[in-house]
């Protein structure tokens, strides 16, 4: 690889890599530590294409959700089963692999600043800026990006928008189905509220159990089938359907009850 070799979005490689590299260690007790991180469906990753993946989750953190899949998917494809021990995976991380974040929550700091080189594609919400609702247009240009992405690599999207549970998933999502084709890949995550505060940086309590499910892919009619079916079979599937309402379990519930109280704090 030359040393100053770019992806499409002109982010360096070389140092993408060692970006990625330096995160794991720092980020790696998170979930195979201090917490423990259980997961099922790695070789679903082993099986896929280098490109044209798009993977849909439900979202519980602003970057530790993001991050164990990093971890997960990069012990995925170095062959390992279903679990992230020995961290030498990371040596040779998946380069072209990208996530969707709002661009305001990516400009915010230093810190946020590298983790989006190392992979973020920011988009501007068209729902909510700044702590207040909003109406936008979708730019197309964040549209085309996520194109982009999905011809060079992977990309990994919440399609909620929002680390609030059982909220409506944005159609802007479907569009992007429809209209680039990608192999759809479902991804359910547990445990991250309780473990991590909004942002996901500080560990808020230890010895969590953690939980990670990759799916089958979807089976997606791109032709002919709507939007609204579209969205109805990814909400059930990373399990924000109003179906799994029901289930939700004490923990979480405390911790948004939490979170909802320190959140009217700060307002």
């Amino acid at each position: 690889m030359s040393l100053f070799k770019e992806n499409p979005f002109g982010h360096i490689l070389f140092l993408k890599k060692w970006l990625i590299r330096i995160a794991a260690v720092i980020t790696y007790r998170r979930y195979k530590g201090f917490n423990k991180l259980e997961i099922e469906g790695s070789q679903i990753i082993r099986d896929l294409p280098d490109t044209g993946v798009l993977f849909v989750s439900n979202h519980q953190t602003y970057f530790a959700d993001v991050v164990a899949m990093f971890h997960v998917f990069n012990a995925s494809l170095s062959g390992r089963k279903d679990t992230i021990s020995n961290i030498g995976y990371i040596w040779n991380p998946k380069l072209n692999m990208y996530y969707v974040a709002a661009a305001e929550t990516m400009k915010k700091s230093l810190l946020t600043k590298i983790l989006a080189y190392a992979g973020s594609i920011s988009i501007q919400r068209t729902w909510r800026a700044d702590g207040q609702n909003v109406n936008r247009q979708v730019k197309m240009s964040d549209i085309s990006n996520i194109g982009t992405a999905l011809e060079d690599g992977w990309v990994i999207t919440f399609p909620q928008g929002t680390t609030t549970p059982w909220k409506p998933l944005r159609k802007g999502t479907a569009h992007i189905i429809k209209k680039y084709r990608p192999i759809v890949v479902p991804v359910v995550i547990d445990g991250f509220r309780r473990s991590f505060d909004k942002k996901g940086l500080r560990i808020k309590k230890k010895g969590i159990l953690q939980s990670m499910v990759i799916k089958e892919p979807l089976d997606i009619d791109y032709e002919n089938e709507s939007f609204e079916s579209i969205i109805e079979k990814l909400g059930y599937a990373i399990e924000q359907d109003s179906s799994f309402l029901k289930v939700i379990s004490k923990a979480d519930l405390k911790a948004l009850e939490e979170e909802n109280k320190l959140r009217k704090w700060k307002l």
